[in-house]
């Protein structure tokens, strides 16, 4: 008579998989220094994860080659990433001189190719016509819609893309080095202006055409890179909730007003409240409402009338 011997069945012998963390509700930015090579997305996913955020979005999409800030909003602060995205943006920038391509930096084909290459004070004095309100016309690989197709998709498809000039501000646009083949600016510009239409617009003009060969986003709104969290910082979660920043840090550039606890009973319920007090605003076009020091509302003043646009959960 044979004895049978049992064998450990393979799920047993195999190790069960950790359970995933569970979502949770957090609400505040978390201003990230993005690297070269990593999609805004997949820098959405990583802030996400080290939160185990429920909600999150981004404010104004940064290149896989660009680096620099990205900021992220979570839970509640994603109601404010309007007052990021029209805020000012700044950039450090690399123009390579003698070749223009078509995506306007080096992750494009090469299209055209010059000998020539400017010095310095030929840049120099063409700065002032690429500075206040101009006239830009955006690069075909753009996210620009066209008959609800994206511009970067069209153009992908080999398809002809034509986009019109739009007003675009610049505020500053300085040299910070000229080496001969290579020129490094600062650019302070205003929602919907493309550096790398500034680096191919700059390369006709002069004659010599240009594409963007390094591109670092330094300011955001009123978020600065010099503040930024790195992606190893956020992975070590010990780190992580350092880099959370309250809703409230996206409104730094808008007038605060404080109202009392019936008040804000009513913003939340989307009323709006006279405000009292002889130093209350009579007119503004954008404040935001706090009570007890935490975020309420955020809206506008008519006739010393505060009317919330979004109230919030916190």
């Amino acid at each position: 008579m044979t004895e049978a011997t049992s064998q450990p069945a393979a799920e047993e012998s195999q190790q069960a998989p950790a359970p995933r963390p569970k979502k949770r509700d957090v609400h505040g930015w978390v201003v990230l220094d993005k690297p070269v090579g990593m999609t805004s997305t997949h820098a959405v996913a990583v802030v996400k994860r080290a939160f185990s955020a429920k909600k999150a979005g981004h404010a104004g999409t940064l290149d896989p080659l660009a680096s620099g800030l990205l900021p992220i909003a979570l839970g509640e602060a994603t109601k404010t990433v309007p007052f990021v995205m029209d805020g000012r943006k700044a950039y450090e920038f690399t123009v390579a001189w003698g070749s223009q391509t078509d995506t306007d930096d080096t992750e494009g084909r090469v299209v055209a190719t010059s000998e020539d290459r400017p010095d310095e004070a030929a840049i120099a004095a063409l700065l002032p016509r690429f500075t206040g309100t101009i006239q830009q016309v955006p690069p075909k690989f753009s996210a620009i819609k066209i008959a609800g197709e994206r511009a970067y998709d069209l153009a992908r498809d080999g398809e002809e893309v034509t986009l019109q000039a739009r007003p675009v501000e610049i505020t500053a646009l300085r040299i910070v080095r000229h080496d001969g083949p290579t020129t490094t600016f600062e650019a302070e510009c205003g929602k919907g202006t493309y550096v790398r239409a500034i680096a191919r617009d700059l390369g006709l003009a002069l004659g010599c055409l240009g594409h963007v060969a390094h591109l670092r986003r330094t300011r955001v709104g009123p978020f600065a890179v010099t503040e930024a969290a790195t992606v190893e910082a956020l992975r070590d979660g010990d780190n992580a909730a350092e880099a959370l920043l309250p809703v409230s840090a996206a409104l730094a550039l808008i007038p605060e007003i404080t109202v009392h606890r019936d008040a804000a009973l009513r913003l939340k319920r989307g009323q709006s409240v006279l405000l009292r007090g002889r130093d209350a605003p009579l007119e503004a076009e954008a404040v935001y409402a706090v009570s007890g020091g935490v975020l309420i509302a955020t809206g506008s003043i008519a006739q010393g009338e505060f009317v919330p646009h979004r109230v919030f959960n916190l």
